[in-house]
């Protein structure tokens, strides 16, 4: 849809719209502002939002707003930024996990957009693709007839009697009566055209599947087992895996490029961001007197045991690991506080404690 912007501004509604905002904005810039904080009261409409908020009334309703509409376009866009602005000064958007992972979203589509300033070259992609390839293999097509013998039917004589089938079978052709004669019922189609390798797998299980792959096209062979029973398999077309060349798959090398491209960008800008933080580490009562340690615990990256030394009993240790265990929190590591020095030393011999008195310092601090 395109929009007439000359006729667009011969509109009287918009002529007078747009003679209003310049004859308060030279107000505003001759008379100054009347007080502290009186802008924030103060609701701007710029001629592009003016259009914008017609342009997207046309594209609903396939013909422009009359004056009551407008009125209306323009009030529900007062409203929306009078509640806004409200909201933000009661600090609603604090403490809000969805505007917290919205204004995150943001951020990163930001860092993203990077990539997306320039188109690659033929010559790039080409390069790319060379490198990638593989992310862009086809993969091989097969199609086949099958018979199926039924454990249930069977039992331990199931293979066997695939076996004979498949003597009496031998030079017939895929379509022959005896199929429908020598095999049992199964709630699957006997014909399976054009399937990959990994649908196979879906359907009959993955040994089945790479056992037909093996299988030469123009006879019946078997029997192969799948998790259903045992199956004759007549290959009908088999069509190998294969790279293909770079005109078949250049759409979606152009997106895997981007993919990539935005990606790097992203990590690129949020490590440089990531820098200027330092993370902050909370101190939790006891595990085991309250639950603090397990519910803040499962908010955090990681979680430092902390175990008063000589002090806190094996027994008492090992609890405070199953407390952790039972809501699924996994400890990454352990440390032994409030050491004394001259308690360590009935722990080692005369030799060590030259040690002790070089670790004092780093002790005591």
């Amino acid at each position: 849809m395109s929009i007439n912007l000359k006729h667009f501004f011969r509109e009287p509604l918009i002529q007078f719209l747009l003679l209003g905002t310049a004859l308060f904005a030279i107000y505003s810039f001759l008379a100054g502002a009347e007080g502290p904080g009186e802008a924030e009261y103060e609701i701007y409409l710029t001629p592009d939002e003016l259009l914008q908020m017609t342009v997207y009334f046309e594209s609903q309703w396939k013909r422009q707003p009359n004056l009551a509409e407008f009125d209306r376009l323009l009030e529900n866009r007062v409203e929306e930024e009078v509640l806004y602005r409200e909201a933000l000064a009661m600090g609603l958007d604090k403490d809000d996990t969805i505007v917290r992972r919205r204004m995150a979203q943001k951020m990163k589509f930001l860092a993203e957009d990077v990539a997306t300033a320039s188109d690659p070259t033929d010559e790039e992609l080409r390069q790319w693709f060379s490198e990638h390839s593989r992310l862009f293999a086809l993969p091989g097509r097969i199609s086949f007839k099958q018979v199926y013998f039924s454990p249930d039917q069977h039992g331990e004589r199931t293979q066997q009697v695939a076996e004979t089938a498949l003597v009496e079978l031998a030079g017939q052709p895929i379509d022959s009566p005896l199929t429908n004669q020598l095999g049992d019922s199964i709630m699957l189609q006997a014909y399976f055209g054009d399937r990959s390798v990994e649908t196979l797998a879906q359907e009959f299980g993955p040994a089945f599947a790479q056992e037909v792959r093996k299988l030469t096209p123009g006879s019946w062979q078997g029997p192969i087992e799948s998790g259903l029973g045992w199956h004759l398999v007549y290959i009908d077309f088999l069509e190998p895996g294969r790279l293909p060349d770079f005109s078949e798959v250049e759409p979606e090398v152009r997106n895997a490029w981007l993919s990539e491209k935005k990606e790097l960008a992203y990590r690129e800008a949020y490590e440089e961001m990531r820098a200027k933080y330092d993370m902050i580490i909370l101190d939790t009562p006891p595990v085991l007197i309250v639950s603090d340690a397990r519910v803040i615990g499962k908010l955090a990256d990681a979680i430092v045991f902390v175990v008063r030394w000589d002090k806190t009993s094996r027994k008492n240790v090992a609890e405070g690991l199953h407390a952790f265990e039972s809501v699924g929190l996994k400890v990454a590591g352990l440390v032994l506080s409030r050491i004394s020095l001259k308690g360590m030393k009935r722990y080692g011999d005369a030799s060590d404690r030259g040690l002790f008195r070089q670790a004092s310092t780093y002790y005591e601090h």
